[in-house]
């Protein structure tokens, strides 16, 4: 009896537990076919994770086998638990990736702190103000942000002397 499948066969393992109640089928499918889909061709045996029993049947796995089909990782591994077939196991989980390394702040020299202050309302067009009174270096040695903050508030709201009126 010579049957030929039109994919390659895999034997899997098919969940049918509930919810937090995991139990498994071990079917022999094609290999396009989901696990969800529920087109196998045999039931092969079942898996209950919670009590750890594994119910083979050894005849109709090495039949399967012996036509074509490939388990997977974790049926593989059942199989030579089971000294069904001989050899090591398999690595069934996935690969992880390394973890990304936290790039470190890089501390970069601190820059000297230029601000422009705002030209007065009644400056005219004619007689802008020139650059030198319109940038103020602070010193970078000792200087705090919170200094730095509180000169450069202070020397935009120091109120500007009005000429006096007689």
């Amino acid at each position: 009896m010579s049957v030929t499948y039109a994919n390659m066969l895999k034997i899997r393992l098919q969940r049918i537990g509930r919810r937090n109640q995991p139990h498994f089928r071990v079917v022999v499918t094609e290999s396009q076919n989901g696990p969800k889909s529920g087109r196998f061709y045999e039931v092969l045996g079942s898996y209950n994770p919670k009590l750890g029993t594994k119910e083979l049947k050894n005849e109709r796995i090495t039949h399967w086998l012996s036509v074509g089909a490939q388990p997977t990782e974790t049926v593989h591994n059942f199989l030579v638990d089971a000294k069904i077939i001989a050899g090591k196991k398999l690595n069934a989980l996935p690969k992880k990736t390394a973890p990304a390394k936290k790039a470190e702040p890089v501390s970069a020299p601190e820059p000297k702190v230029v601000s422009e202050l705002a030209t007065p309302a009644t400056a005219t067009p004619e007689t802008p103000a020139t650059t030198e009174e319109a940038k103020v270096e602070i010193p970078t040695e000792e200087a705090s942000p919170e200094k730095v903050s509180e000169e450069i508030v202070t020397q935009e709201t120091a109120p500007e002397e009005a000429p006096e009126e007689k």
